[in-house]
């Protein structure tokens, strides 16, 4: 008689050097996320969309640089959100109304500029229409975002096909200096707030931002030198044959993708979009295949793509896919003026990118100890920090703690060797 699986084995585990998920689990999740905001400009579709994608990252991002990145992406939605705002109220909207908020001072322009201009009536249609746009793209920097905070850029481009490793490269750096720049800022105004010195105002700005600079230098020289060391840009010889198959297959498919998914955008070419589409992508790929012989690199310890992998991918496909099938309006219009709906459906299946809150591997908490009396705060039993630290965490490393005797004088010393 087989035994009923355990309460405890149906939970996530910990997030481990060997059960953490694989960070390209973390981008197709995203990435469907983005795919279903980029279809609709239903404002309450968008916020449910930036909720779950928040709430993911709440509970499932470590303590690592590259998870700290999250707030930026949050403040440049906003940012971005704002500038569309503030367009469409100096220079205007497409979209004609007839609830006047305010009539500006109209600027004359020459007779080439026809179609636009600066000032003149700003609209109540024209800004709901600019604050539905602008919320569409802060959506979608914000799902990036999401797989930024969430997926190990250096584990990301571990597991790239060979012959993607180069590009990868370039791509992996520019994806870890948004992180780590946010990180070094923080830390130096900090630092500044600490020292009693304002970090606000151009003054503030330019003292933070010359030791940001002179830091990314440093970390790009030592990238180099790295690179360099461990033979990076180093092909094998492969057959001419073998290199000119490469490039057709590869060309070949891309054009197929390319065609393929303008078939399906056309309303005329829906019939031969999804078999054109599945050519291109099977051609791409044995391109890729033949194109990786060239890469002489190899893997230690590969991520695996297990269950929760794919449970997390399907997730964020089943999103996607639901946006792109439904029958509801995903477009409130903004005239005439009236309030949107939300649609039961597409709003029902965006509930379901919350899988990865529950399935994925949670990350792992650092073990705290009770202090004993007269310890340091923060610390173990013996004024130590715990010996095992999180994932991806930065903790320090372990030192020897600090005592003073009866006369006040510190004296160094271990737990196991007795202070006299």
């Amino acid at each position: 008689m087989a035994r009923p699986p355990r309460a405890g084995a149906l939970r996530a585990p910990l997030a481990t050097r060997s059960t953490s998920l694989h960070p390209g689990a973390w981008w197709l999740w995203a990435l469907g996320l983005a795919t279903a905001a980029s279809r609709t400009t239903n404002p309450l579709l968008l916020g449910l969309l930036i909720v779950v994608a928040g709430y993911v990252v709440a509970v499932r991002r470590t303590n690592a640089p590259w998870a700290r990145s999250y707030g930026a992406f949050l403040k440049l939605g906003l940012l971005v959100l704002g500038i569309r705002l503030v367009f469409a109220f100096f220079l205007g909207s497409p979209v004609p109304g007839t609830h006047v908020l305010v009539t500006l001072p109209e600027v004359p322009l020459p007779d080439w500029a026809q179609g636009v201009r600066v000032g003149g009536r700003v609209t109540a249609e024209g800004m709901v229409f600019a604050l539905y746009d602008g919320l569409k793209l802060a959506t979608l920097l914000i799902c990036v975002g999401a797989a930024n905070a969430l997926a190990n850029p250096a584990r990301l481009l571990k597991s790239l096909p060979g012959a993607l490793y180069e590009a990868g490269v370039a791509v992996v750096v520019a994806m870890t200096f948004a992180p780590n720049l946010v990180a070094d800022v923080q830390r130096l105004r900090a630092a500044r707030r600490l020292r009693g010195r304002s970090d606000r105002g151009l003054r503030g700005v330019l003292q933070v931002g010359l030791p940001v600079l002179e830091g990314a230098l440093e970390r790009s020289v030592a990238l180099a030198a790295a690179m360099d060391a461990r033979g990076y840009g180093r092909t094998a010889r492969v057959p001419r044959a073998v290199r000119r198959t490469t490039a057709a297959l590869t060309v070949g498919g891309l054009l197929g993708v390319c065609a393929g998914t303008y078939g399906l955008l056309a309303s005329e070419g829906a019939a031969f979009g999804l078999p054109v589409l599945l050519g291109g992508l099977v051609l791409a790929l044995a391109g890729l295949a033949l194109g990786g012989r060239r890469t002489v690199r190899t893997r230690y310890r590969p991520d695996r793509w297990g269950v929760r992998a794919w449970l997390v991918t399907a997730s964020g496909v089943a999103v996607a896919a639901a946006l792109l099938v439904t029958d509801a309006d995903l477009d409130p219009p903004a005239v005439p003026l009236t309030a949107p709906q939300l649609p039961l459906f597409p709003a029902a299946m965006i509930l379901l990118g919350l899988l990865p809150a529950v399935i994925a591997p949670a990350p792992s908490p650092v073990r705290k100890s009770a202090p004993r009396e007269g310890a340091p705060q923060g610390r173990g039993e013996w004024g130590y920090l715990p010996a095992r630290r999180a994932w991806g965490s930065e903790q320090p490393r372990h030192s020897r703690s600090l005592r003073r005797n009866s006369e006040g004088q510190p004296v160094t010393s271990t737990p196991e060797e007795p202070t006299k």
